[in-house]
């Protein structure tokens, strides 16, 4: 669908994004704060399941995951670059499916044992369906996802997400960051994830 995979800011209790988003910049890595996958409430070390999340939606459909995130700022990365750093495409296994059956079965049977390799793979599995009265059906978003603490440098990022109108600032602060040798300074495109296609595109490549 993409070449790329963005993601996007999280804060907590209402936090700055933005500063999330500059936080991210100058420690040069990308912390987990959630669990995920079809283990987060069955594995014996829920801290191991703790994954960072990115999204293979295609340029010019971002405006789905900015109302879901409820922020404009994020960053993004080669497809390669991800998979290099040990991450991928999660796998979708429908509830109530065979092969959603034989992860509860592998699941039950490595309950006791946080080193059984099943606990290896469940952060990277999601199970989309209908639970009780609820439904988790989130495979829109083309999930990818890196386990643990994903460490890069300004040469690994494709591209950076910033409100448009923030753009000439950002350039500016990475110009005088470089200058003074202050931290790290990004010089890769940036991009508005409400523009239309054909205009990050023209950004970015």
């Amino acid at each position: 669908m993409s070449d790329f995979v963005v993601h996007f800011t999280t804060t907590k209790d209402g936090g700055d994004d933005h500063k999330t988003m500059m936080s991210i910049y100058a420690s040069r890595q990308l912390k987990p704060r959630s669990a995920f996958g079809i283990g987060t409430k069955k594995a014996p070390a829920a801290s191991e399941q703790k994954a960072v999340c990115f999204s293979e939606i295609p340029p010019g459909e971002w405006d789905r995951l900015v109302q879901r995130r409820e922020t404009k700022y994020g960053i993004a990365f080669k497809k390669e670059f991800v998979i290099s750093a040990g991450g991928g495409l999660i796998w979708y296994a429908w509830k109530d499916t065979p092969h959603w059956q034989t992860l509860q079965e592998l699941m039950s049977a490595g309950s006791a044992d946080p080193s059984n390799p099943i606990w290896r793979l469940t952060p990277m599995i999601d199970a989309p369906g209908e639970y009780g009265t609820k439904k988790y059906m989130f495979d829109w978003e083309r999930e990818w996802r890196h386990v643990g603490v994903m460490p890069f440098q300004e040469q690994d990022v494709a591209f950076l997400l910033i409100p448009g109108e923030l753009h000439s600032a950002a350039n500016s602060f990475f110009i005088d960051a470089k200058a003074d040798n202050i931290g790290p300074a990004y010089f890769c495109p940036l991009v508005d994830p409400l523009w239309p296609r054909e205009r990050i595109l023209e950004a970015i490549e």
